[in-house]
């Protein structure tokens, strides 16, 4: 998928600073989010970082689960498992699509 073909809330385009000031958080507390994996900013040439609204949407998500006392290593493996539930079902939304396309090209032929 281009850079052009993806949703605004996905373009990695927003500085440290700013979504410091948007979120609350720390410089250091986003890096530190950042070295748990996280969170994954884009790094340009100059190891710049650039942040998405995904990515603002993540980490104020994060800082109400700490605030809560849940700790990163629990936050990272919730991460994970709704990814691959989210890949699990894409992956059947393929299947049933696929299923209905086979079913819907054997039954147009048995008709000719």
């Amino acid at each position: 998928m281009s850079q052009q073909d993806r949703s605004y809330k996905d373009k990695k385009v927003i500085s440290i600073g700013t979504v410091s000031e948007l979120t609350g958080l720390t410089l250091r507390q986003i890096r530190y989010y950042e070295e748990r994996k996280l969170i994954a900013p884009y790094r340009n040439d100059r190891g710049t970082r650039k942040y998405s609204f995904n990515d603002i949407e993540t980490l104020m998500d994060i800082a109400d689960k700490r605030e809560d006392g849940v700790q990163t290593t629990e936050i990272l493996k919730e991460m994970r498992l709704k990814e691959k539930q989210r890949e699990s079902e894409a992956d059947m939304k393929k299947k049933m699509l696929q299923g209905q396309l086979n079913a819907q090209f054997r039954y147009g032929r048995g008709k000719l």
